[in-house]
C-alpha cells in the first residue's frame, strides 16, 4: 500500500490536483479520507483541504 497526501487552500484546487492524479496513475484506491481546517491570520481567516488517498 502506498500514501498520497494533498494540500491546497482552495477546494477546487485540491479537486483538480486529485483527479489529476487519479487520471495519470492506474492504480487501485482503497480510501480517501478528506479533511478542512481554518485559522485567522490577522483579519484573514484561512482555509487549508487536505486529502490522504491510500491506493495499491
Amino acid at each position: 500500500m502506498k500514501v498520497k497526501v494533498f494540500d491546497e487552500s482552495h477546494e477546487e484546487d485540491l479537486e483538480n490536483d486529485i483527479n489529476k492524479f487519479l487520471e495519470e496513475k492506474e492504480i487501485e484506491v482503497i480510501d480517501i479520507k478528506f479533511s478542512v481546517s481554518t485559522s485567522i491570520f490577522g483579519e484573514e481567516q484561512v482555509y487549508c483541504f487536505s486529502a490522504l488517498i491510500m491506493y495499491k
